[in-house]
């Protein structure tokens, strides 16, 4: 089966499941791991635009995409021509699926069932009541920030902590006093590539709160991604535990 990936963590994923550069045969320029399988792979524009005439050009027999992560009218046409599965993950559970989906679409069940399986023991090992309460920006110029009904949040909730947001939907712009309310600011890698110059702009406001870069693919790459973040989550809590 010849498959083209128009979402980075499941391009991931479906490589972790066991699958090869000659079944996926095309990914977007955003599909960076991993990066000795994936750098084969011919490319298909970004996740925003997708090349829709190459992707005909390499005739593909599935492609995936995602809700959230795609273009509504780009995906739409190429199901015209194609078979389309269009993913819609916000919760654990909603991973959960896909990965069993996915499993049971590339005869892989057994490494999807270990892979979920490992997702659920890291989050009740790693499970904290301390209720921090946090907020998590993804965007700068406007600031924009997670509301409840989004994947990150739901990431934040399962290791214990507040999302001071979660009375918002989905990616919602804030002013700089509505950080205000919380313990802990984080700065994601990605959407928006936050440094530490944006670090001590915030700190210069905000100087007696925590302020942390962050890893924004533990928060945001759902799929197999998780299952490899265990250690990632651990250092964290420890980092926030030393500051409290």
């Amino acid at each position: 089966m010849k498959i083209i990936s128009l979402v980075p963590s499941i391009t991931e994923t479906l490589f972790d499941l066991g699958l090869t550069e000659n079944e996926i045969i095309g990914r977007t320029k955003f599909c960076i791991h991993p990066n000795e399988k994936v750098k084969n792979i011919t490319t298909i524009g970004g996740t925003k635009n997708i090349n829709i005439d190459k992707i005909k050009s390499l005739q593909p027999d599935l492609i995936i995409a995602n809700k959230e992560e795609n273009i509504k009218e780009q995906v739409e046409s190429l199901m015209k021509n194609f078979k389309v599965i269009v993913t819609n993950i916000e919760t654990i559970e909603d991973n959960y699926y896909l990965l069993k989906n996915l499993g049971n679409i590339f005869n892989k069940e057994e490494k999807a069932q270990l892979f979920n399986i490992k997702i659920y023991d890291i989050f009740n090992q790693i499970k904290t009541d301390s209720k921090i309460k946090v907020a998590y920006l993804i965007w700068k110029k406007p600031y924009m920030t997670i509301g409840h009904d989004t994947f990150i949040h739901k990431i934040l909730e399962e290791i214990g902590f507040v999302n001071i947001f979660k009375d918002k939907t989905r990616y919602p712009e804030i002013q700089v006093e509505d950080l205000n309310e919380a313990d802990i600011i984080m700065l994601s890698s990605e959407p928006y590539p936050f440094k530490e110059e944006h670090f001590k702009e915030l700190n210069q406001i905000y100087p007696e709160k925590k302020i942390m870069l962050v890893d924004g693919e533990a928060f945001s790459w759902y799929g197999t991604h998780i299952a490899k973040c265990e250690n990632y989550y651990k250092n964290l809590l420890t980092e926030i535990n030393s500051y409290k």
